[in-house]
């Protein structure tokens, strides 16, 4: 994996690991990059809400992965990197960047099942030529965002323009420390910063986004519950919003949208239990990534007393394990998010070593929270205002990457809610 992740924080050990980590914890918890994030997960919520409004009037299929995709690129992009790419809109671009991080994050999936990869890429043939073409194209985007952004920055500094060019990016930031030659940050370690958090904010978000549309279509009665909750929640909180009337609201779907949407933000969406059950009920079932290995560095024995040596692969499997009986009882394969519910009706967390998800212990997902962000602000603006409704016989199916993806991906038709 190393050609595609480098030394980024997935794919890194000891200090550099570390490193990444401090770093990136202190941004994570930063109140400007959360309030950054919520700005560009409600604009690109309510761009792919006017696509399906759209999409709806002429009742049109869409593939709702792909547009799922588009949106959070566009999203880990802008709070990430401080860039718009624009892949969401009305003529849905071609990106180059974007065709080349899905084929090598496939090859590189392919190569766990395939011991002849490193043959094919001695001779630099077939899938693995491919792959070296798709990394050209990575770094050639991800070393001019580094190359403009670096300008940009030093010349708020040449015209003392600093105070106005304040960048809440993640990329920015680390660009910052680059300069000081302790952190040993060179425009290599920034190309794996970047394809590390892209792969972290698009991929695994994207997968759990698609994988939850599909479950409220073939579960409608789930479906309706998430919308009564939003009714409930917008009535609730339009009365402390000054101005805000249900009754006397614009007529336009689209202002009607931007009306709701601006309800939404980190604190209201905190009070959404059965959508964040139903998403967190998703991910028990279809978790983003499926399959974790990690490289034994040294000879180590685990807590059961088994012995790994060093070059070792262990690996433990999420999907498998929000599926046995033995850790969520006889119903573990039926989706029921009332699971997340205790006796007062009160939503109930699992330990992260059961509902691994997210990982567990030093490595657990530091985006954990801004991945529930978009997903809900997402979800709640889609689920509010439309009904899914799957292509007959459209055929759902799992596609080899490194995230849970759908292979073909999710085809279907919305009709808009009238009220």
């Amino acid at each position: 994996m190393e050609e595609l992740l480098g030394d980024g924080i997935f794919n890194s050990d000891g200090e550099m690991w570390k490193q990444q980590r401090k770093i990136s914890s202190f941004e994570f918890a930063s109140g400007n990059l959360r309030n950054f994030s919520t700005t560009v997960f409600r604009d690109c919520a309510l761009i792919l809400s006017g696509i399906l409004h759209q999409a709806s009037i002429v009742n049109k299929e869409s593939d709702m992965q792909e547009l799922l995709l588009r949106t959070t690129l566009d999203s880990i992009c802008k709070v990430g990197f401080g860039v718009e790419i624009g892949t969401l809109s009305d003529e849905l671009p071609d990106n180059r960047f974007a065709k080349a991080l899905d084929y090598a994050s496939s090859n590189v999936a392919y190569r766990f099942a395939n011991p002849l990869w490193r043959l094919k890429r001695f001779f630099n043939v077939g899938s693995e030529a491919l792959f070296v073409e798709s990394i050209q194209v990575i770094d050639e985007f991800t070393y001019n965002l580094i190359h403009k952004r670096k300008a940009e920055l030093e010349g708020a500094k040449l015209t003392e323009n600093n105070g106005n060019m304040v960048k809440h990016d993640i990329l920015s930031r680390f660009i910052e420390l680059s300069e000081n030659p302790e952190n040993n940050l060179t425009d290599k370690s920034l190309r794996d910063v970047i394809i590390n958090f892209v792969l972290a904010g698009r991929d695994t978000t994207a997968s759990t986004l698609t994988w939850f549309i599909y479950m409220i279509a073939v579960n409608p009665t789930v479906a309706e519950k998430i919308y009564k909750e939003l009714i409930t929640f917008e009535e609730t909180q339009a009365k402390e919003v000054i101005g805000y009337n249900l009754e006397k609201g614009p007529k336009c779907f689209t202002e009607r949208v931007k009306q709701f949407a601006s309800l939404l933000n980190f604190n209201s969406l905190g009070t959404l239990s059965y959508l964040y059950a139903t998403i967190t009920e998703t991910l028990r079932l279809y978790p983003a990534i499926p399959l974790y290995p990690k490289g034994a560095l040294e000879d180590d024995i685990l807590p059961d007393g088994t012995k790994v040596r060093a070059g070792g692969l262990v690996s433990y499997v999420p999907y498998a394990m929000g599926r046995m009986v033995y850790n969520w009882g006889p119903d573990a394969t039926i989706f029921n998010p009332d699971r997340w519910f205790n006796k007062q009706g009160l939503f109930q967390s699992e330990s992260p070593f059961k509902f691994t998800a997210f990982q567990a212990g030093p490595r657990t997902c530091l985006g954990k929270d801004s991945a529930y962000l978009q997903m809900k602000m997402t979800l709640a603006i889609l689920c509010r205002f439309f009904n899914f409704h799957l292509s007959p016989n459209h055929p759902v199916k799992y596609k080899i990457m490194t995230t849970l993806t759908m292979e073909h991906g999710l085809k279907l038709t919305v009709n808009a809610r009238q009220s």
